[in-house]
């Protein structure tokens, strides 16, 4: 079920419909989130019918068309188109998302599509990320060495090394694990979420880190680690194919090793 975070005193309504006016065989209705701030009307869902014979195969293609030939108000994110910018994050079918790489076959029925869940919406499909932003800045995802980098070469590491970051690196940002998380949506104000956490194993593992020890420091806390129950949410709704649980649990299992170490 999709989670929205409303503006105050508002309400889902009932929405317009845009049926399509070219005919085909394959038509396809979206239901599509709206909300404009500047109009100050309660949220609702409008319902755009498209031919699919006259559209390209994702979701983000059927937001192309509906934007650019039935209703140009309509607004969300969208960049690469090639799943790596994350930009096109929404919550597509009762699933966070991405718009580019979800293909409209994949869909039965009509295609309800809403923007991430729990967040402020900014207009339409665009969430307000801000907070989620400043989450992923607080822990300092860059590295952090005492030493100055060998002249003239890179700082190197060896291969069995470079794979431990594997699983980490390839996080887009897109916040469709943080977004889709329980234990973010009622701790988000103290919880780091999944993203965020597994943007921090990818530093606290690369051994060209120095700052292993500082980073589990700020992890210890009732609420930034600990909040996570393992209820998977975000490993089986990342488009990426990446496991944050994975690293969220290996993270706690340093925070215990470092505590036998002291012991």
């Amino acid at each position: 079920m999709v989670q929205l975070r409303l503006p105050p005193n508002s309400r889902l309504q009932k929405g317009k419909a845009y049926p399509s006016s070219l005919p085909g065989p394959r038509l396809k209705t979206f239901q599509i989130y709206r909300y404009d701030p500047d109009t100050k009307e309660n949220p609702r869902f409008d319902e755009y019918e498209i031919n699919l014979d006259d559209c390209g195969p994702m979701v983000l293609d059927a937001l192309i068309k509906i934007k650019n030939e039935v209703d140009p108000t309509l607004t969300f994110r969208r960049s690469c188109r090639e799943g790596v910018c994350g930009s096109c994050a929404m919550n597509i079918a009762g699933t966070n998302t991405l718009a580019c790489t979800k293909s409209i076959s994949e869909c039965n029925g009509d295609v309800k599509v809403a923007p991430l869940p729990h967040l402020y919406v900014i207009k339409d499909l665009v969430p307000d990320l801000s907070f989620a932003y400043g989450q992923y800045a607080s822990v300092k995802p860059w590295l952090q060495s005492d030493s100055a980098p060998p002249p003239d070469k890179e700082r190197l590491q060896s291969k069995e090394d470079r794979e431990k970051l594997d699983g980490s690196w390839e996080c887009i940002l897109c916040f469709s694990c943080t977004t889709g998380c329980p234990s973010y949506w009622w701790n988000g104000d103290k919880y780091l979420g999944p993203a965020t956490l597994l943007q921090s194993h990818r530093w606290i593992v690369d051994s060209r880190d120095d700052a292993t020890s500082e980073r589990l420091d700020e992890l210890e806390d009732p609420f930034k680690l600990y909040r996570c129950h393992t209820i998977m949410n975000c490993t089986n709704t990342c488009p990426k194919g990446l496991n944050p649980a994975k690293a969220i649990g290996d993270i706690k299992k340093k925070m215990v090793e470092r505590l036998d170490s002291k012991e």
